[in-house]
């Protein structure tokens, strides 16, 4: 599986080390692992896993800016995981309200040694970040208007909204509310995986 995930990476711009390869082989393997018991993932096939999940999520690492950083509605730590064992230097807080991938999170990153991930149980709208976030980064979420309103209060003045796309959809860009903008969207290269991807990242408007 290493060798595989060396040949994705291969194909970006990306440069891991070892140690980063095997992180994240290693992330599948425990991914894989409590899946059975815990349901973490419709994705069943660990080399699936690693273009759907890992390459996938690795895709927005040249656009994640700052150093404090939330993913909201993490699951099993996607794409915070993988971006915390791409970046070192930034530090990622996983929020879920589910109980069971929280424990799963906390056993990542102790296996993991990850020690820039903080696993969060919580709401959203219950989620109160002293000082605010650099960027609120989700992958999941239904639509960026629910995105932006739910998690308003999280990134400070400057800080942004990274939402990941399966498709550029102008409408739901139309219906944003008033109080954020969008300051660019960009097609995301995920190797070997055939379908659309997109990140926009948003802005609140200086009043």
């Amino acid at each position: 599986m290493l060798e595989l995930l060396k040949g994705l990476v291969a194909q970006t711009s990306l440069t891991l080390s070892e140690l980063q390869l095997q992180q994240l082989v290693a992330y599948v393997q425990l991914l894989d692992k409590w899946n059975s018991a815990y349901n973490l993932t419709s994705v069943r096939d660990p080399k699936e896993m690693l273009v759907k999940h890992i390459m996938d999520s690795l895709a927005v690492v040249p656009h994640v800016q700052g150093k404090k950083i939330i993913d909201v509605g993490t699951g099993p730590g996607l794409p915070g995981v993988p971006l915390a064992i791409a970046l070192p230097e930034k530090n990622f807080v996983l929020l879920d309200s589910l109980g069971k991938r929280i424990r799963f999170l906390n056993q990542v990153k102790l296996q993991l040694k990850q020690s820039n991930i903080e696993p969060v149980q919580s709401r959203v709208e219950d989620h109160d970040p002293q000082g605010g976030y650099d960027a609120v980064l989700s992958r999941a979420f239904a639509s960026m208007t629910d995105m932006v309103n739910w998690c308003q209060h999280l990134p400070h003045q400057s800080g942004q909204f990274l939402a990941m796309k399966g498709a550029l959809v102008q409408e739901e860009i139309a219906a944003l509310p008033n109080f954020v903008k969008v300051v660019g969207s960009y097609p995301l290269s995920v190797p070997t995986l055939n379908a659309e991807r997109y990140l926009v990242v948003l802005e609140k408007n200086q009043n």
